[in-house]
């Protein structure tokens, strides 16, 4: 009997829906949960699984059309004769097809060898997830007075940290000591030295929070989602390692989910994987500040007189200065910088 594909919930906010790829084309035998078809939308990718084992029939919905959550965008046939005579159908080509008239079709007319042009345009309409990066980038502009500043670091003594306990720490919590987890936790000591970058202008209002929600920008398979981490002043070394690459693998097949992108405090975007020295970050509203970090380079730097080699990262930081003054913002990275560089004050808390 036939199945309906109906377009699920995929959060509390999100009514409409784009239609993505087919993984599985009329004629095709499935399995129950078995991915059918991309379902997009402004935040997260979803496959819809298959509601039964059988037969797929119809596509009502093609890539790029739109849908709402409950649309029938597709049938199946459930196991049974239905679905076998479905599958013989789709795979059989009637024998009077083959039984035919002489051919009477001319000749193709000889081709110099085919002609290409070397200047050519593909269009490709945004995907959901990018349509709504690109809003957001802009809102950020429109509603925000955004100014960056910046500092750099010495990472000496974070590198020596992960080199002297890699192997313990990898042992004990089966996850690699990253750096993200240092500027996670120099993040939340200086957002306590100052709230105001953890607070966010409501109305007339200024909201201040006692907890720390930190966003960590990761690249997914659509583009750059923002996954939170909550509660971050709670979280161990290890469970903010492995809570980030869970969420950067998940990012990579499009399978975080929406209440993971949705909130957040205060935003940590790494450009240093991807080579970058120097940017300025974009707040995500209606967040009041991002830290942006960068690759680690050695240079010469000047110590006790002499100039040595160290290893140095620029960081910057993209606040509003609707609520956050310069002083406020240097004094942030300034605290950022003195924890990285001393990573005993995290324990100490001074």
């Amino acid at each position: 009997m036939p199945v309906e594909l109906v377009v699920p919930s995929v959060g509390e906010s999100i009514t409409e829906v784009e239609i993505g790829d087919w993984l599985k084309q009329p004629g095709d035998a499935v399995h129950q949960d078995d991915p059918v078809v991309v379902i997009e939308t402004e935040k997260v990718t979803v496959e819809l699984p298959a509601p039964a084992s059988g037969t797929i029939t119809t596509m009502l919905k093609r890539k790029g059309d739109k849908a709402v959550v409950g649309d029938v965008i597709g049938y199946m046939e459930a196991n049974g004769a239905g679905a076998a005579a479905m599958v013989a159908k789709a795979r059989t080509v009637p024998k009077a097809a083959t039984a035919s008239a002489p051919d009477t079709t001319p000749e193709p007319t000889p081709q110099p060898a085919p002609v290409s042009s070397p200047r050519e345009e593909q269009v490709v309409p945004m995907t959901p997830i990018r349509r709504r990066i690109a809003e957001r980038l802009v809102e950020a502009h429109k509603s925000a007075a955004l100014l960056t500043t910046f500092n750099e670091i010495d990472m000496s003594a974070v590198t020596v940290l992960r080199k002297q306990y890699h192997d313990a720490f990898l042992a004990r919590y089966q996850v690699k000591m990253g750096l993200m987890s240092f500027f996670v936790k120099a993040a939340i000591e200086a957002l306590k030295a100052i709230p105001q970058l953890n607070a966010e202008v409501r109305g007339n209002d200024i909201v201040y929070r006692n907890y720390y929600d930190i966003g960590i920008a990761v690249g997914g398979g659509k583009g750059l989602v923002v996954p939170v981490l909550r509660s971050a002043e709670r979280m161990s070394f290890a469970e903010i390692e492995t809570a980030i690459g869970d969420f950067a693998r998940r990012a990579q097949s499009n399978q975080l989910k929406v209440d993971e992108l949705q909130g957040g405090t205060f935003t940590i975007s790494n450009g240093g994987i991807y080579g970058s020295m120097l940017s300025t970050p974009i707040v995500n509203p209606p967040q009041s500040g991002v830290l942006g970090l960068h690759a680690i380079q050695d240079r010469p730097v000047a110590r006790n007189g002499e100039v040595v080699i160290r290893p140095m990262m620029y960081v910057a930081l993209t606040y509003d200065h609707r609520i956050v003054d310069g002083r406020e913002a240097v004094t942030f990275l300034r605290r950022i910088r003195e924890v990285i560089e001393d990573p005993s004050r995290i324990l100490l808390e001074i």
